[in-house]
């Protein structure tokens, strides 16, 4: 007749805003000096970053998902599900520099997939988890930085500025509010730590 034990929540590891922001900075930067590859992982870490989406989805992302004018992403997310998402200034710019050299990866049997390894076919989870990898070594981030840690820290953060739940599920396409509500805890952490640093 005894319950059994609840087995404790893992919380999800996220990027202050501080360190998101050197992130992108340090990414921005490495663009600047017009590598073909470090102009197509700012538009991969920007995008990621800017819209929370899954690291399956950006890979699955055509350029007719991308509506530069209307600022929106349409991804096709789990269950096959749409749901169009905005994009911000920095993630359009990024995007539109990319577009501009995306012709030089393009090969004969390349279709029309947003982003391309330099042989041409579509570019694999593995080879972007591997671009963040050398992202957060090149900016001495010190922690080891993945696709689903921007999607957390996209999550927290906007759960931070906006007190919105409901939205935040919407924009992260959680069937389940549920599995947002862990951004709720994520928030409650951040707070008591401010408190226990403040208060007298």
């Amino acid at each position: 007749r005894l319950a059994s034990p609840k087995a404790g929540t893992h919380l999800p590891t996220v990027l202050d805003q501080s360190a998101a922001a050197r992130v992108m900075e340090d990414a921005a930067v490495a663009s600047d000096d017009g590598s073909p590859t470090a102009i197509r992982d700012r538009a991969i870490i920007e995008l990621l970053y800017a819209t929370g989406v899954r690291v399956s989805e950006l890979c699955g992302l055509d350029i007719d998902d991308v509506d530069t004018e209307r600022r929106v992403v349409r991804v096709l997310g789990k269950g096959r599900k749409t749901r169009v998402l905005p994009i911000g200034k920095m993630a359009r710019a990024a995007i539109s520099d990319w577009l501009a050299i995306r012709p030089s990866f393009v090969r004969a049997d390349s279709d029309n997939w947003l982003f391309l390894s330099q042989r041409g076919s579509r570019l694999s989870e593995r080879s972007i988890q591997s671009r963040l990898a050398h992202q957060a070594t090149r900016t001495g981030l010190g922690q080891h930085l993945h696709p689903h840690m921007l999607r957390h820290s996209f999550a927290s953060h906007v759960l931070q500025s906006s007190g919105d739940l409901r939205g935040v599920q919407e924009l992260l396409g959680h069937a389940n509010i549920s599995t947002t509500q862990v951004y709720t805890r994520l928030d409650y952490q951040h707070l008591a730590k401010t408190y226990d640093a403040a208060h007298p």
